[in-house]
């Protein structure tokens, strides 16, 4: 008898965590082509940008270059420096970018490259600044072949009080070897249905609402 119990308790545990985990990975509604989209990136070597621009193509909706009041050195060495600082101390760059009615927005992509095994700080400066309470959030991530480090999980965690879906992400330039801009011939085809596959795994329903 306590056996039977037991194993059905395992089995309850085991659904009720797959059913958390599905709440996490799809799009709640079906009708998500009348939801209002905003894609927010920030892209250095435009790898993230043309990521942004295929989703863009595919879902509609805004449109957004992050931008900070005071740009990255162009030297990569002294731009890594610079981030590893502000990461240490907790820094967040003011932003030049600036979103008017935000409200408006119910689902919100944010893209980004991979710095240092982090999300970089002016996305941290975004998800803070801006009230995304109650919105969808899709992370999509460029990185140089190291993966998305804790970048991911930290936009959950500066999002406590919105719904983070599984996020996409692509090998793209490796700055540090001089290798910047590769999203385009067969990369770009092949950037193009990797990101149909996973909007289709999110349950993203194409539309085009601007």
């Amino acid at each position: 008898m306590k056996i039977t119990r037991l194993c059905l308790y395992v089995v309850s545990m085991l659904f009720i965590s797959c059913s958390q985990a599905q709440e996490t990975t799809l799009l709640d509604s079906k009708h998500s082509k009348d939801k209002k989209v905003l894609i927010v990136y920030l892209s250095r070597t435009k790898n993230t940008k043309a990521v942004a621009e295929i989703i863009h193509q595919n879902v509609g909706g805004k449109l957004i270059a992050l931008e900070i009041q005071n740009p990255y050195p162009k030297n990569y060495q002294e731009t890594v420096a610079q981030v590893s600082k502000e990461n240490e101390l907790g820094f967040l760059p003011p932003l030049k970018t600036k979103i008017d009615s935000i409200e408006q927005y119910d689902i919100v992509f944010v893209g980004f490259p991979t710095w240092g095994m982090q999300l970089p700080p002016p996305m941290k400066s975004f998800l803070s600044q801006y009230n995304l309470k109650g919105k969808t959030i899709i992370p999509f991530n460029t990185n140089a072949g190291y993966g998305i480090g804790n970048s991911f999980d930290k936009v959950k965690e500066l999002s406590p009080e919105s719904k983070v879906l599984e996020g996409f992400t692509i090998k793209g330039g490796i700055e540090r070897d001089g290798i910047l801009f590769v999203m385009e011939g067969e990369k770009r085809v092949e950037a193009e249905r990797k990101v149909k596959e996973w909007l289709n795994k999110i349950g993203y329903h194409n539309g085009t609402n601007d």
